[in-house]
């Protein structure tokens, strides 16, 4: 049997407006700064002979590749963004960028905010809205319940409280 793998289902396109703005700064500070400086070391490197033994000269040479695939990504990523700005018409149901706060039956009360697949942030309580338990409460309202199935274990989620603001 091969190493191939059917290619993943692309993640959802949409973004709140503070994401956005973070991936157009990380794509200006790439590519403006970051990049000039690696291809200006990769230059001196490569003048000081034989790049074949040179550690430097690989060195610099995949810290640009890995530079030049982030931004590609970045640049794919941000043609297709679906920004996010403003809360739903219905602030009763959870949808994106919802900030919910539940009782689980493992964890006690937690608090989550739905996002976008490139901001996800677990020490924030971000999770992606492509994730098993953001899937589990869109569409939901203060007092429902829903189990979703995590790889540990089963839990039950009971939605205490839903907010929509701008604030990161």
């Amino acid at each position: 049997m091969g190493r191939w793998r059917p290619p993943q289902k692309p993640g959802s396109p949409y973004i709140t407006a503070e994401g956005a703005s973070r991936l157009r700064e990380e794509v200006q500070y790439l590519w403006r700064k970051l990049r000039p400086e690696v291809v200006k070391a990769l230059t001196a490197a490569a003048a000081e002979g034989d790049r074949s033994e040179n550690a430097e000269y690989i060195y610099r040479k995949k810290q640009l590749g890995e530079i030049d695939r982030r931004v590609r990504y970045l640049s794919k990523r941000i043609d297709i963004m679906q920004i996010v700005d403003r809360p739903p018409a219905d602030i009763t149901v959870i949808r994106f960028g919802a900030r919910v706060t539940l009782n689980s039956s493992i964890d006690g009360e937690v608090d989550y905010r739905i996002v976008g697949v490139d901001e996800t942030d677990a020490q924030k309580g971000f999770i992606s809205i492509d994730s098993p338990v953001a899937r589990a409460l869109l569409g939901k309202r203060i007092g429902d319940t829903t189990e979703v199935e995590l790889p540990e274990c089963m839990v039950s989620f009971e939605i205490i409280a839903i907010r929509y603001s701008q604030e990161g």
